[in-house]
């Protein structure tokens, strides 16, 4: 016998010990019982106890998929075993059935006939009492099969089963009698049968409505068959309107709504019958159910049988066919289905996509919505912190459905070797919502101020309500993460669950990237146990551990990281010996990496990536020189690879980045080392000179430029040129950044690269512009464009502006810009490629240009510069824009490359022009270098003008001379001014690269990207992409900053400038609004109105200057068009103008103290006071700056615009009209020095003194009658005259209007009338 443990053994004592017993084979001293449930015992008696001789410990096995997050059943109530509750008896029925009130009772009282009812008295028994029973007995028996019964209930259901086997005398006799159920329901028939009877069919089966029951049973029978066949032969004597009487009779004595009810009911049997029949019919024949067929009651001590249908009775036409296997399905209840027979019949396909979820567009609102703001985000993170591993596995998977967008990351992977592609925007929202914009109203300081504390204070649900993402790493979700995966070691799904939640938290921001890296031990982990160094193979089955396995999502993480920041690469190379595993995954190829072989390519293709990222920066030189032989050897098998009939798409991704490694590798051996900036925090980082030189890479061009070759022949096959990939972009991005660093390295010759470009063109480049395959490229650029079909960048239904997302879940066609026959990464390519080679050798540039004369390409900037609004910005159109603004970006600077060379033609250069403007106004944040480089070069560049000359100046004035109203006696003609600004293009572009000047930081970064200066990259995330560069009225950028400059100026000095800033804006824009009135159509006429106003609310003295009056008049005339008039409109909101009318107001203001009568000043300020603008305008001026009205002298001559425009239609506003009479009556408005608004005046008061309309107000009929009378009072005649005379304005006469010889008859019979009366009531008063 064993002795007991005793103190100082370890377990592995107790371990043997534990062996010796079970070798042994005693018997324990103990043995465990299994306690039993409460319902019945053990569930599995017949278990055999286990014979394992370990002592194990067994769980239930738990699925690798978390569980479906669907809720438990409803608990439903159990009737009692021995009493099932009848399914297909009504309860009202029921209910009645067991009511014994005496109400209840009198009214059933009926007369039967009992003579031949039997009559079963009680069995006679020999002994006083029954026996009593005892438990013994019960044992005896079977156990109850319906569940626990008492003994009581056991023996009561024995002897009824014992007494239902002798049938009573008179069971024959009943069965003749239906139940009154039956009865009842038989007669609410007949009148619906009647109806739907043919007339000439007689064949009735059987009495329906005279049952018999309550006669003797020999003449029951007999006596309904009768009574049938006298009614019978009554309705066939009958004629059919008669039977039609005889029913709308009977329909007229019943209840309406019970006859509704019993059409609806037949109806409704109608139609599923007709279904059962015809669903029958293929199958085969029905058995026919007669009406003579009794209705049995359902007993309630018989056992359920009604769900089983009998062999001979119809089946249910229901829409599906219900299966057991289905939730609360195991028992089948048919009539309850019957209400799937009411709704329209499904199609097909529906089943499937219920079953798929596609019922989104059918949903009211947004589903994600209401679960974020139901806490569905927060109940996801709390069940992270639960200690089931079921329950972590579902939330992390569910987590990871809620974040991450699956086709995001295949976009954002796949386009990663495009020009710039692995440049991306910040996954984050872009603004904040409307609370956030009420909290933080008020000066910019305070809210620098109080921001960053509410930051840190906010709680998580406040900050998830506006950005999902912080509002989950504020609730320490990372630790949780670490502790997942360092701790628990999760199954392989929830390990790739986490690290796709981490890759999203990396793509949100820098501040969210840097929280990722700075969390304790997760990096470590990460590293440590998901890229490790040495493992033990896998096989092709799945495993189950991926601990200690090498991961592709781990070193993607590790990628998405390091393009957050360069500080952030340089901590994971330095900190983490990434080193080792870059070398570990890149030396070896993927089918030797003892990995299943897509893991493999995965795995090798992210960690070419993140060296392509560390290389960005300047950085992982050093590996270059000991992977050197492995990358050589690698790209000698790429044009093997491209050769296969059918290459791997993995493969092609992994020989992409494999180039793109060489194309950063080439830039960094090709950067000048910059000088340090003491100003600069980076200058130490950023002087660290490369570790790759030019000798080490300058013999990778022949080994590249074999593989270009080789995909170039399959241009003319589309399908096998879509199956490439971005294999052909990135070859041409390698000769890009080989022929840059080529030309910058101060010790080689030049004529080594120029012969080798001459090369490279004639034997390569110029042959491929020959090639149709080409102009297909070109031609399909409409097609894929987001500008030409902005709907292809609509978000998506369930976009949320709390978690950004690029709407890739459905994928993408493939003529769009992502899709596999898009042309813009090849061709961008392609352009990229031409500069570089037109910049180093010139002679090229000529013969390069002319793919700019591509049809599809001329057709496309066609498109571009339209009149079509741009495509909402949304994080996917954003993405997209950027990549078409590269290719527009290209063609323009190999354009005003060539233009430098060689002429171009007017047409050419025209739209070259236009869609520089365009493209400048379009840009995104990120490419301040291409918005600096078009104002350097393109917008105001005078080849690009070619109207100077062919005759546009001349043009400009004969156009004046021909329009009507044209105020050109303000100054010389608009041809000269053209002229003069042509000639000040230099000085205009200064003017504005000062004006709109952009970002000193961004510019750099900017720069050192597409410069390719590595040593400054700052990080490839780009910033946040809220609206374009600069504003689309950025030609009036120059006036607005002088007018807030002398907002903010308290002494009210301006710079000395001041004259020169305004007039060089001014003329360029009017060669915008004479040459390029598309490039301003974006900025409304009233908007454009307001800033040309800015102009004379700078200060007292620049609208006195000659250049600035005649540049605003020419400005004001254009405004004044006809084609460009009726679209003035004062009412609507303006962009960047808070409120017209206050400016208006400041404008009259300004006006009454320093115009002194200009009329330039002046018609400005009358342009707002047309009759179809606001009135609050014309209040401002005669209610409240009534002084400025003897300034306006403007001659009526130099109107710009129609007189009719301000007398018509009539004014309506009473106030108005009294002011104007006022200002007339008393002298402060007359025709000599206001002559434009006299006759304004003038004409409305003769007007409303006149108007006769019977609809007025009783208020405007009294002030018109004071105002006539007051108007004949008048002492002034020729005033007096002009108001009751007045006829039609006419701006030749010096009056400004025409008057009547005489009243008309009706105007002097409707005055004399009026004068009577003020005589009668001035005789009487006297």
């Amino acid at each position: 016998m064993l002795s007991r443990p005793k103190p100082g053994e370890s377990e592995v004592d107790l371990l043997h010990f534990q062996s010796q017993f079970l070798a042994a084979g005693a018997a324990p001293a103990v043995q465990l019982v299994k306690k039993g449930s409460r319902s019945g015992g053990d569930a599995n008696p017949d278990r055999p106890p286990l014979q394992d001789h370990r002592d194990v410990v067994t769980l239930d096995n738990l699925p690798d998929l978390p569980p479906a997050l669907v809720p438990a059943p409803p608990k439903r109530a159990r009737p009692s075993p021995g009493h099932p509750l009848p399914e297909h008896e009504d309860p009202e029925e029921r209910l009645n059935r067991h009511d014994k009130h005496i109400t209840a009772v009198l009214t059933k009282i009926i007369e039967r006939d009992t003579s031949s009812v039997a009559v079963n008295l009680p069995v006679p028994c020999g002994v006083a009492f029954p026996p009593v029973f005892h438990r013994s007995q019960g044992r005896q028996r079977k156990p109850a099969t319906s569940g626990k019964r008492s003994i009581f209930a056991q023996e009561i259901a024995a002897r009824r089963a014992s007494e239902a086997k002798v049938p009573p005398v008179g069971e024959v006799a009943s069965t003749l009698d239906p139940p009154e159920g039956a009865a009842a329901c038989e007669a609410l028939t007949p009148r619906e049968q009647g109806s739907q009877l043919p007339w000439n069919s007689y064949s009735f089966q059987g009495p329906h409505l005279v049952t018999g029951k309550g006669l003797k049973s020999q003449e029951a029978e007999q006596e309904a068959q009768t009574i049938h066949e006298e009614n019978v032969a009554r309705l066939q004597a009958m004629a059919p309107e008669e039977i039609l009487q005889e029913q709308q009779r009977l329909l007229a004595q019943l209840d309406p709504s019970l006859v509704a009810f019993l059409r609806s009911h037949s109806r409704t049997c109608e139609q599923a019958e007709e279904k059962a029949t015809g669903e029958q019919r293929p199958g085969g024949h029905s058995a026919e159910v007669t009406g003579e067929e009794p209705i049995m009651p359902t007993s309630a001590s018989e056992p359920r049988q009604e769900d089983e249908l009998e062999p001979g009775a119809p089946a249910l036409a229901l829409p599906v066919t219900p299966q057991k296997e289905w939730l609360h399905m195991d028992t089948v209840e048919l009539e309850k289905l019957h209400w799937t027979q009411d709704p329209p019949p499904l199609r097909r396909q529906q089943p499937q996509e219920a079953q798929a979820g596609e019922f989104g567009d059918r949903l009211v609102g947004s589903v994600l919505r209401l679960l974020l703001d139901a806490g569905f985000l927060f109940l996801l993170r709390f069940s992270l912190d639960d200690r089931v591993d079921g329950v972590i596995a579902a939330a992390v998977r569910a987590l990871r459905a809620l974040l991450v967008a699956p086709g995001d990351e295949e976009l954002l992977d796949s386009t990663f070797s495009w020009y710039h592609g692995a440049l991306v925007f910040p996954l984050m929202p872009s603004q904040e919502d409307k609370e956030d914009k009420d909290e933080d109203e008020g000066p910019p300081a305070e809210k620098a101020k109080r921001k960053s504390p509410e930051e840190g204070n906010r709680p998580p649900s406040d900050l998830a309500r506006h950005d999902v993402i912080k509002g989950l790493l504020a609730t320490n979700l990372l630790p949780r993460l670490r502790y997942l995966l360092e701790v628990t070691c999760p199954g392989p799904s929830v390990v790739l669950d986490i690290l796709a939640v981490l890759i999203r938290l990396s793509r949100h921001s820098l501040e969210s990237a840097t929280r990722v890296l700075e969390c304790p031990r997760l990096i470590e982990t990460v590293i440590q146990e998901f890229l490790p160094t040495s493992w033990s193979p896998m096989g092709v089955r799945p495993t189950l551990s991926l601990h200690r396995v090498p991961c592709a999502p781990a070193m993607k993480l590790l990628r998405v990281l390091a393009s957050a920041g360069r500080n952030i690469a340089a901590r994971l190379l330095s900190g983490f010996d990434l080193r080792s595993r870059l070398c570990r995954f890149v030396a070896e190829a993927p089918q030797d990496l003892a990995l299943p072989p897509e893991e493999a390519e995965t795995l090798s293709t992210e960690a070419f990536r993140l060296w392509a990222v560390a290389a960005s920066y300047g950085q992982g030189g050093d590996l270059y020189r000991e992977l050197y032989p492995v990358l050589t050897r690698a790209l000698q098998d790429v044009p093997k690879e491209l050769s296969s009939p059918s290459p791997q798409p993995l493969a092609l991704q992994r020989t992409a980045s494999l180039l793109t490694v060489l194309t950063q590798l080439t830039l960094a051996a090709g950067s000048t080392t910059p000088e340090p900036r003491s100003d600069s925090a980076e200058a130490s980082l950023s002087a660290t000179p490369s570790s790759v030189t030019w000798t080490q890479v300058s013999g990778l061009q022949p080994l590249v430029e074999p593989c270009l070759r080789q995909t170039l022949k399959l241009l003319p096959r589309p399908e096998m040129w879509s199956a490439l990939g971005p294999v052909p972009t990135a070859c041409l991005l390698f000769l890009d950044a080989y022929y840059q660093a080529w030309s910058q390295q101060p010790g080689v010759c030049p004529g080594d690269w120029l012969q080798d470009t001459e090369r490279l063109s004639e034997e390569l480049l110029l042959p491929l512009l020959s090639q149709p395959a080409l102009g297909r490229l070109w031609g399909s650029l409409g097609c894929c464009s987001p500008l030409c079909n902005p709907q292809s960048c609509a978000p998506a239904p369930e976009a949320l502006s709390s978690l950004v997302s690029l709407g890739c879940a459905g994928g993408h066609p493939p003529l769009s810009l992502a899709g596999s026959a898009s042309p813009f990464p090849f061709l961008t390519a392609l352009l990229s490629l031409f500069n570089t080679l037109g910049w180093i050798h010139k002679g090229l540039c000529g013969q390069l240009a002319a793919v700019l004369a591509a049809p599809g390409l001329q057709n496309y900037f066609l498109q571009c510069v339209a009149p079509v609004a741009a495509p909402h910005l949304t994080p996917f159109s954003a993405w997209a824009l950027r990549h078409e603004y590269h290719l527009q970006y290209l063609a323009l600077a190999l354009a005003q490359r060539a233009a430098t060379l060689q002429p171009v033609s007017a047409t050419s250069a025209a739209l070259y022009h236009s869609m520089a403007l365009v493209l400048l106004s379009r840009l995104l944040p990120g490419s301040e270098h291409l918005a600096h480089e078009l104002l350097l070069s393109c917008v105001f560049r005078l080849e690009f003008l070619p109207e100077r000359a062919s005759g546009g100046p001349e043009a400009a004035d004969f156009s004046d001379r021909l329009s009507l109203g044209s105020g050109g006696d303000l100054g010389c003609g608009r041809g000269t001014l053209l002229a003069q600004a042509c000639q000040d293009l230099p000085s205009i572009r200064s003017c504005y690269l000062t004006h709109c000047s952009l970002a000193r930081a961004s510019l750099l970064a900017s720069q050192a990207l597409h410069r390719g200066e590595l040593q400054r990259v700052p990080a490839l995330l780009l910033p946040v992409a809220k609206e374009p560069l600069l504003p689309t009225d950025w030609p009036f950028l120059p006036l607005i900053q002088l007018y807030h400059r002398a907002s903010d100026s308290p002494s009210g000095l301006l710079p000395a400038d001041t004259v020169g800033t305004a007039m060089r804006a001014l003329q360029w824009l009017l060669v915008l609004e004479s040459w390029r009135p598309q490039a301003l159509r974006a900025v409304p006429p009233a908007a454009r109105l307001a800033r040309l106003m800015c102009v004379f609310l700078v200060d007292s003295e620049l609208f006195r200057e000659t250049p600035i009056q005649r540049l605003v008049a020419a400005l004001l005339a254009r405004l004044c068009q006809p084609e460009v008039l009726p679209n003035l409109n004062l009412d609507c909101p303006l962009p960047g103008l808070t409120s017209f009318p206050d400016l208006y107001a400041n404008f009259l203001e300004h006006f009454e103290a320093v115009s002194f009568g200009d009329h330039l000043f002046g018609a400005l300020v009358l342009l707002p006071l047309q009759r179809r603008f606001s009135v609050t305008l014309r209040l401002a001026l005669f209610g409240e700056h009534v002084g400025a009205l003897r300034a306006l002298g403007l001659p009526l001559t130099q109107l710009p615009v129609s007189l009719e425009n301000y007398t018509a239609p009539p004014e309506d506003n009473l106030a108005l009209l009294q002011l104007y009479f006022r200002a007339l009556v008393t002298g402060a408005l007359q025709s000599r020095w206001c002559p434009v608004l006299y006759a304004v005046a003038v004409a409305h008061v003769n007007s409303f003194i006149f108007c006769q309309d019977p609809k007025s107000l009783d208020e405007v009929k009294a002030a018109r009658r004071s105002m006539l009378q007051k108007t004949w009072l008048l002492a002034d005649e020729g005033l007096r005259q002009h108001l009751l005379h007045y006829k039609l304005p006419n701006s030749a006469l010096p009056e400004g209007f025409e008057l009547y010889p005489q009243l008309p008859p009706l105007r002097q019979q409707y005055l004399q009338k009026l004068i009577s009366g003020v005589l009668r009531n001035g005789v009487s008063e006297t």
